[in-house]
């Protein structure tokens, strides 16, 4: 059965809103809005309903009052042609109004996304349009001298912390750093519109890391399922175990786990060993694990 094709489209205007909810109450979105009544369409327009409000996000820091948006998915790339055709689409949406300067072109601006630094695009702005490229923020670069204020944003080199899902809008994410914290942002909000289109698109984009950490987990379940209820009806606290717990897991794990889900189990128990070297607590290393604490507690 063919595999139906990922649609990074609606998983990225869902990442843009989420990354500025805290300005959601003056920012208007409009999804794929339609230039004139043929289908020319921007991908994300991004509309500041109160004047004179500051977003401080570095995402959104250059945005005026209307903002159009093209987004290009992790096998794309921006090209020459996209920078002009986003243009005239700017260009058009300043002019299909009622009223002359209705849209005023000094209150536009360009944002362009994809997840490669852009490096054509920019040699072009600067030799044919003379245009000032300057490093603004990690990830983004502001274009200067060109008919509308332009920010280019590399989305996988945007900081993580800062932008928890457009920067994770990709496959080939790692199991610790990305997917660890995706699940537990992603904790209570699942049947938050916005996060299950972003969340789904980046398990079906990374399915081999979420089974194999899915695999990890289960195992671990499965391995330690006498102990953890034994755990839970003693109540027994963090730390009584030590030196003697390294060799039942390396025992149980030779005995009962082999070929693929032994290396699964070694790189989890990896992983919270060198949570643990660099001083995370038992319940830290659980919430990064997405782990309840009293089911690894014999492991740390």
């Amino acid at each position: 059965m063919k595999q139906q094709p990922l649609q990074w489209h609606p998983a990225f205007q869902a990442a843009m809103q989420i990354e500025l909810a805290e300005y959601q109450d003056w920012l208007q979105y409009e999804r794929e809005h339609n230039l004139t009544q043929k289908p020319l369409q921007i991908d994300l327009l991004i509309i500041k309903m109160e004047q004179g409000r500051r977003i401080e996000k570095s995402i959104g820091r250059l945005f005026r009052r209307y903002n159009i948006i093209e987004y290009k998915g992790p096998s794309d790339y921006l090209s020459i042609n996209d920078f002009y055709k986003v243009t005239a689409y700017a260009c058009l949406y300043q002019s299909d109004t009622q009223k002359v300067m209705e849209i005023r072109p000094e209150e536009i601006t360009i944002t362009l996304v994809s997840g490669r630094y852009p490096g054509k695009l920019i040699r072009h702005l600067e030799q044919i349009h003379s245009a000032r490229i300057i490093p603004a923020f990690p990830g983004i670069f502001y274009a200067e001298g060109l008919m509308f204020p332009l920010q280019l944003i590399q989305n996988s080199a945007l900081p993580k912390k800062e932008n928890i899902w457009l920067s994770r809008l990709r496959p080939g994410l790692d199991v610790e750093e990305d997917i660890a914290v995706l699940a537990q942002a992603y904790q209570g909000k699942d049947e938050n519109p916005l996060y299950s289109a972003v969340m789904e698109l980046i398990v079906r984009a990374n399915k081999k890391q979420y089974e194999e950490a899915k695999h990890m987990c289960d195992a671990l379940r499965e391995l330690f399922a006498d102990e953890i209820e034994e755990g839970r009806q003693k109540g027994k606290a963090e730390g009584k175990i030590e030196g003697r717990i390294e060799g039942k897991i390396e025992g149980k794990i030779e005995g009962k786990i082999e070929g693929k889900a032994e290396g699964q189990c070694l790189a989890f128990i990896e992983i919270l060993r060198r949570k643990v070297q660099n001083g995370k607590t038992l319940e830290e290393s659980a919430e990064a694990l997405e782990e309840k604490p009293e089911d690894i507690e014999r492991l740390y």
